[in-house]
C-alpha cells in the first residue's frame, strides 16, 4: 500500500504509531517508502530489534509483526512535534507496554531520527531508532504504571507532561530527570 498524496510529516509519525502500537503492518504504507532503512541502536539488554532492516516489508515484520506477537497495550508518545514539513525530525520518545505471555510491563525512553522524502508523498527513507532504557517491572506495576500514563496526550505529548506523570510513579521520575537533561 502507497499513498500519492503528500502527507505531512506529522501525518506519517501519526501513521507510524498506529501501524506500530495497534498491530496494523499494513498502515506502514502511509509511513515507509518502499526501500526505506530502519536503523537500531539498542543500548539496553531487556528488549533485543536487529541492527539494521531494509525495505518497508522487513521493516512491518519487525516493528509490527513480530513487536505485536510479544507485546501488546503498547502506548508511544512523541515529546516532541514536527513543525512544517522537514526533510529530517529528531525528538525524543517514551513507551509503556506488557508483555503477553509474562504480563510484566517494559517502559522505555528513546530517540527517533526520521528522514523524509522530499517529493511526494514525503514518506520516511530512513528511520534510526535509539534505545536509551528499557526498564522490566512486574506484571503488579502496570495498573500504576497506565495509569501514571495517562496524563499524557497521546500521541503527541511533552516534557511537562512527563514531569507531571512522573509524580505519580517511581520509575518515571529518573527517566524525566534523563529527557530533561537532553
Amino acid at each position: 500500500m502507497s499513498t500519492s498524496t503528500s502527507l505531512s510529516a506529522e501525518e506519517v509519525l501519526r501513521n507510524y504509531f498506529h501501524a506500530k502500537d495497534e498491530n496494523r503492518p499494513h498502515l506502514l504504507g502511509h509511513v515507509f517508502t518502499q526501500t526505506a532503512m530502519l536503523e537500531v541502536r539498542n543500548r539496553t539488554s531487556t528488549i533485543t530489534f536487529p541492527n539494521v532492516t531494509s525495505g518497508r516489508e522487513a521493516i512491518a515484520d519487525v516493528l509490527v509483526r513480530s513487536f505485536g506477537q510479544t507485546y501488546e497495550k503498547v502506548y508511544s508518545f512523541y515529546l516532541r512535534r514536527p513543525v512544517g514539513q522537514p526533510s529530517k525530525f529528531e525528538c525524543p520518545w517514551l513507551v509503556a507496554m506488557t508483555e503477553k505471555n509474562a504480563r510484566s510491563v517494559r517502559i522505555g525512553r528513546g530517540r527517533y531520527a526520521w528522514e523524509f522524502e522530499t517529493d511526494p508523498p514525503n514518506l520516511a527513507r530512513r528511520l534510526t531508532i535509539d534505545i536509551a532504557e528499557m526498564h522490566l517491572l512486574a506484571p503488579s506495576d502496570a495498573r500504576a504504571t497506565f495509569a501514571a500514563l495517562a496524563v499524557l496526550t497521546y500521541p503527541w505529548s511533552s516534557l511537562p507532561q512527563l514531569n507531571e506523570a512522573a509524580l505519580r510513579h517511581p520509575v518515571l521520575a529518573p527517566i524525566a530527570r534523563r529527557l530533561n537533561a537532553e
